[in-house]
């Protein structure tokens, strides 16, 4: 094949295959355990053993003799690993006849020298085929311990595919790489060892899809076409004269260019996958795959993508067809567009009194369209809006029902191959749109529970400020009616402007807060609870000194000043309003252990212990014919979220003593530090 070898780099590359295929064969027969796929291994390793000490004969003493032993034992040795992959996939049963078919190409390729090239290239070809089936037909719990030795193979049959597909383009094998191939075998052995030593007994379990015959179709025809271009390549270099191998690469970048391209075809894609499914399979879709890329594209939500986009793009996957448009029911009862995939956006809108609605309705029937333009009479009762009959590109309406209510249809394109549209592809047609019908109900659902919860917010947001507004109300009552007998009293005067500029900042509080949702209060800090107590008690009193406050000069915590000042304030008016006159309300401040205790204590009409128990703190629970129960609540809500608690002892008839216990700050600095990590 050439004339002189590289005797340096030859004989060390093989020197070192013979060497590593030789402690790989050792490896084996210490762990012997018998079989065929062990038996078959070791006759691997043994082939490949005298392959690399021939070319490493060879190397030295570049005889014809030797170049034609070693040619019969490459063949051998491919034939051996290939025979090994078929027994992992195939089993015993096939074994014979690949055997025999295999030692036909080494017996043509040993007494056809120049036709050793092609028949061991197609070899390196069903090689990689075989690997390929190999690893995808293994169930995905088994792809741990069959993944190096697919590496390992692949990786010298691809090899193998490059020295020969060279060879066969320039008539001669390449010198460098007739040397690196030893070397290179040799580096495929690890994969192999460690695979070996994951299946002590080389038992898979495999199964075949429709996804590997595919891909393996794919391959096939990828290694065919390769191998037509590597002759059509030859012949032109051979007869071009001096244009020959001008043109010969030009002819194999144009021959790559145009595999290229039609691996990136969707049509032959579409094309491909429907002859697989017609010609190898009784049934047309592979259900598991369908049905998991249905649902991963349903439910994983990607970037500018909407609901409406996936759940069409699901649909028209299952029948190769690349694009379509969706329509809803809007809240009329009209079916209104609501999404496009690779259409244009569509624009008429279908009454719900249309023929359409109510066909797809009753039947629950997926339209062909070719077929309702050719015989109508099959589709009984159905008219199709104009703009959807003009639309040359529409092929399929497939009705969106969920819980037996139609919700709405997708339209989908012509596919990008010719599609039978059977019972097969109808029923799946249906079904999956069930599924989509049940996916966009939830999430109509959930938008629906969402605003839902938002009004709900609001309104409890709405309640609380009302209930404000009532306390800001009864101050300014209680103004006006001091008003009257003390407006020429100067203290009177100060206090009322005061407590007016208090209502009007509150107000306008309570207003932004409405708009907004935002409380707009401070962040949490330290608060003199004797200063806050005595503004709580000036503003409800209105001048008057009828509530006293009981207490050290000052006592801490840590609090939103607005807040505590606000729930404070709900409980001295709850006080008093049930409070008659001649009854009293006072205030009293204490410190226990770490905890500051603010008491709010009346001689009013008091509570039962039924209703301190099960309804004091809950919403809308009141003891008052005015009242709204908002303010209890509130206030254990709030000071439990500040780390303190509310407890209440009440008799009717004898009045209600109200506890508000407190985290407390024994100084400034501590207060502000934890002020701090609360923000």
């Amino acid at each position: 094949m050439f004339e002189i070898p590289l005797p340096g780099p030859g004989a060390a590359s093989y020197g070192f295959a013979a060497l590593a295929f030789a402690a790989f064969a050792v490896y084996l027969a210490l762990g012997w355990r018998g079989g065929a796929k062990a038996a078959l291994l070791m006759a691997a390793a043994c082939a490949s053993i005298l392959w690399a000490v021939l070319n490493l004969a060879y190397a030295y003493a570049p005889a014809p003799a030797l170049w034609s032993a070693q040619v019969a034992s490459d063949g051998v040795r491919m034939a051996s690993w290939t025979l090994f992959a078929v027994l992992l996939l195939a089993g015993p049963g096939k074994l014979g006849r690949w055997t025999a078919a295999l030692l036909g190409v080494v017996a043509a390729a040993f007494a056809l020298q120049q036709a050793a090239i092609a028949l061991y290239l197609a070899l390196a070809i069903a090689g990689l085929v075989l690997t390929e089936q190999l690893f995808r037909r293994a169930r995905q719990d088994l792809r741990w311990s069959i993944k190096p030795l697919c590496l390992g193979l692949g990786g010298s049959f691809v090899f193998d595919l490059y020295v020969y597909a060279d060879a066969l383009l320039f008539g001669r094998i390449d010198a460098d790489l007739w040397a690196a191939r030893g070397l290179a075998q040799a580096l495929v052995i690890p994969f192999i060892v460690v695979a070996t030593a994951r299946n002590k007994e080389w038992t898979l379990d495999i199964a075949l899809s429709r996804g590997v015959v595919f891909h393996s179709t794919a391959f096939l025809a990828s290694g065919i076409y390769l191998l037509t271009v590597a002759g059509a390549g030859y012949y032109v270099r051979y007869f071009g004269g001096s244009w020959g191998k001008t043109v010969q690469i030009g002819f194999v970048f144009a021959a790559l260019l145009l595999l290229g391209w039609l691996f990136s075809s969707g049509a032959l894609r579409a094309r491909l996958r429907v002859f697989v499914n017609k010609h190898f399979f009784a049934y047309r879709y592979d259900y598991r795959r369908e049905w998991l890329r249905f649902t991963n594209l349903l439910s994983a939500p990607e970037a500018g993508v909407s609901t409406a986009q996936r759940s069409i793009e699901a649909l028209a996957n299952l029948v190769e067809s690349p694009g379509g448009a969706l329509w809803l029911r809007d809240a009329q009862g009209n079916l209104a567009p609501a999404g496009h995939w690779n259409l244009p956006q569509a624009r008429d809108e279908i009454a719900a009194t249309h023929a359409l609605p109510s066909f797809l309705q009753r039947t629950g029937w997926v339209v062909k369209l070719p077929e309702y333009r050719a015989h109508p009479e099959r589709y009984a009762q159905l008219e199709l809006p104009a703009g959807l009959a003009s639309l040359a590109s529409a092929w399929l309406i497939v009705p969106i029902i969920a819980q037996e209510e139609l919700i709405g249809f997708v339209m989908l394109a012509s596919p990008r191959t010719a599609i039978d549209v059977n019972w097969e592809v109808l029923d799946l047609l249906k079904t999956a749109a069930r599924q989509v019908g049940s996916f966009l109900a939830q999430i109509h659902a959930s938008e629906a529970l969402l605003e839902a919860r938002k009004f709900e917010a609001f309104n409890k947001m709405a309640a609380f400020v009302v209930h404000d507004l009532k306390n800001l109300v009864a101050q300014c009552s209680l103004l006006l009616t001091n008003a009257e007998r003390h407006r020429a009293n100067p203290r009177f005067q100060d206090d009322m402007l005061s407590t007016v500029r208090h209502v009007v900042e509150r107000m306008n509080r309570l207003l932004l807060q409405l708009s907004t949702g935002d409380r707009g209060e401070e962040s949490i800090r330290p608060v003199d609870l004797a200063s806050l107590a005595e503004r709580v008690v000036q503003a409800k009193s209105a001048g008057q000194a009828g509530i006293p406050v009981e207490g050290p000069g000052q006592l801490l915590t840590v609090a939103h000043e607005q807040r505590l000042e606000r729930v404070l304030g709900h409980l001295v008016q709850n006080a008093l309003d049930a409070t008659r006159e001649g009854g009293g309300v006072r205030l009293r401040l204490s410190a226990e252990a770490d905890r500051a205790v603010i008491e709010v204590i009346d001689t009013g009409c008091g509570m039962s212990d039924e209703f301190l128990r099960e309804r004091l703190f809950r919403p809308f629970q009141t003891t008052k014919a005015s009242g709204m129960g908002i303010g209890a609540f509130e206030t254990a809500q709030y000071v439990k979220e500040i780390g303190g608690r509310v407890e209440a002892d009440s008799r009717p008839g004898a009045g209600t003593r109200i506890k508000v216990i407190l985290p407390l700050q024994h100084d400034h600095a501590p207060a502000s530090a934890q002020a701090r990590q609360a923000a």
